[in-house]
């Protein structure tokens, strides 16, 4: 028999899932495979696969904006959110350092920062702090407005995964040149701790907590509950 607790089950499903998507998702950043479009990809598959795996599990968060989500809509109590964000902050640090081991440090390993560049049509973009927050806020939102309203028992889809994916993979065709689209303090904070660089991650924890809250509100509102 297994004797394993529902919570401990739950939370190395949690590590398993966001350590998944850091290194493949990172991964796939810091070796430039496929450019934006192979980044989105990697996330968005991931989200898929995983959300099918191990929904049933944990409920396949992957992300402490959507533990934060779960936890303001009464899914799961402040202690299994507490558990999950560490899992999955864990999940990631360890997929970063196996990043920096098998490819190196001077790949960047996929770490998010505020945008730099010039688009081709000869505009200079330079993302402020406050237009970081304000961009990671709006596409955090997105996915979890997408996950709030997918599972929502009422709602009765069999294809919450593919659409949960589908929303990170959009956000982050969007948002990666801007932010690197993170949405998710663990795919941030992993590769920062790695690569000794923390000096952006509060955009980061403040962005997506400020959009997880704002897709609660939304969603309270207009959900159906009955």
């Amino acid at each position: 028999m297994n004797k394993t607790s529902p919570l401990t089950k739950a939370c190395i499903a949690e590590l398993f899932g966001t350590f998944t998507l850091v290194f493949v998702g990172a991964g796939t950043g810091a070796l430039g495979i496929g450019g934006l479009v192979g980044v989105a990809l990697a996330h968005g598959l991931v989200i898929v696969a995983f959300a099918y795996a191990f929904g049933y599990i944990s409920g396949a968060a992957f992300n402490p904006s959507v533990s934060l989500a779960l936890f303001l809509t009464k899914r799961i109590n402040l202690a299994t959110a507490l558990a999950y964000t560490a899992a999955q902050i864990i999940g990631g640090i360890i997929a970063a350092f196996i990043l920096l081991y098998l490819i190196g440090g001077a790949t960047g390993l996929g770490m998010t920062s505020l945008g730099n560049f010039t688009t081709p049509s000869g505009i200079a973009i330079s993302i402020s702090p406050l237009q970081g927050i304000i961009c990671e806020a709006i596409l955090t939102s997105f996915l979890v407005s997408t996950i709030l309203h997918t599972t929502n028992p009422q709602n009765n889809t069999k294809i919450a995964g593919l659409a949960i994916g589908l929303s990170l993979s959009f956000s982050i065709l969007v948002g990666g040149p801007l932010t690197g689209a993170s949405l998710n303090l663990a795919r941030s904070l992993g590769p920062a701790i790695a690569m000794g660089d923390l000096s952006q991650i509060w955009i980061y924890v403040v962005g997506p907590f400020i959009g997880a809250a704002l897709a609660v509100g939304l969603y309270l509102i207009t959900a159906k509950t009955e």
